[in-house]
């Protein structure tokens, strides 16, 4: 999503810095205010940044190739030796936008046959929990690149994240907001994503200020809005109203426990062996 420009600055950036905190995240609108200090703001090359979609980012953490990654927060229970950075997400307390389910069916109980956006793990897991947990029933399970036109050729239903999710055409189509289902069975918000760091890194990780550099990028909200808004075809209005009253940047005690809940419902259906307890940097 970033230009090739910033691209090939980044590069540089990165080649001229080995010793630097080496980190992954995707360029998603709704992870920008996190980046924006590292890529943009006054932390600008003080980490070895390299874009990749979430799913991406959990392959770069569990093989070693990056010290701490945005990651699908699924990926904490199935990853060794790794620790969450503290207070700072990539969540929802009541509607997302980017993460729905779409279909052309009128109900969830008349969903057959599911098409999951192949770059999702949190939510690919919320969603076959939610079928499971509190509808009580399964449908069959596909992954497909995003493109809702052709994963509803044929499925009933399509999992869409990120900004695909806000983009595409609602003509003909119901669409569910995967957070608003979240807190209507659980009354919880819900964590998708947060940053974590290789146990081997945390020392190194600690010279990175992940919260203030949040901040920053929660001040620089409209900056962002305007770098995106050529990119994301909403009105500038749409993009602000996103990144400030859909997406939560920090943990409240409702997003907490809709996390603890999540694993404990994604290990009792099978999706993770164990539920480790949270373990934070600092």
């Amino acid at each position: 999503m970033w230009s090739q420009k910033n691209s090939l600055e980044v590069s540089r950036i990165s080649s001229r810095n080995n010793v630097l905190l080496k980190i992954a995240a995707s360029s998603y609108l709704n992870s920008a205010p996190l980046l924006w200090s590292f890529l943009h703001g006054s932390r600008r090359g003080a980490v070895d940044f390299d874009e990749a979609v979430p799913a991406r980012c959990a392959q770069l953490l569990q093989q070693r190739e990056v010290e701490a990654a945005l990651v699908p927060v699924i990926e904490y229970q199935r990853i060794s030796d790794i620790s969450l950075v503290s207070n700072v997400c990539v969540g929802s307390k009541e509607e997302v936008l980017s993460v729905v389910l779409v279909s052309r069916k009128q109900e969830l109980n008349e969903v057959e046959t599911v098409a999951l956006d192949e770059s999702s793990r949190t939510s690919a897991t919320l969603v076959k929990v939610i079928f499971r947990e509190f509808l009580e029933r399964e449908p069959k399970w596909t992954t497909h690149t995003p493109n809702v036109q052709a994963m509803l050729e044929e499925n009933d239903a399509a999992l869409i994240i990120g900004d695909p999710a806000m983009v595409f055409s609602r003509s003909g189509v119901n669409v569910w907001d995967l957070a608003r289902l979240w807190r209507n069975y659980t009354g919880l918000g819900f964590v998708f994503a947060m940053w974590m760091v290789n146990n081997s890194a945390v020392e190194k990780s600690l010279t990175v200020d992940f919260a203030a550099a949040r901040d920053e990028g929660c001040q620089a909200i409209d900056d962002i809005v305007t770098f995106y808004q050529d990119m994301i075809p909403l009105n500038v209005e749409q993009l602000r109203s996103y990144l400030k009253n859909n997406i939560a940047f920090s943990l409240d005690d409702s997003m907490r426990a809709g996390l603890q809940l999540y694993f404990e419902l994604a290990y009792k259906h099978a999706f993770i062996e164990k539920v480790k307890p949270l373990a934070f940097t600092r």
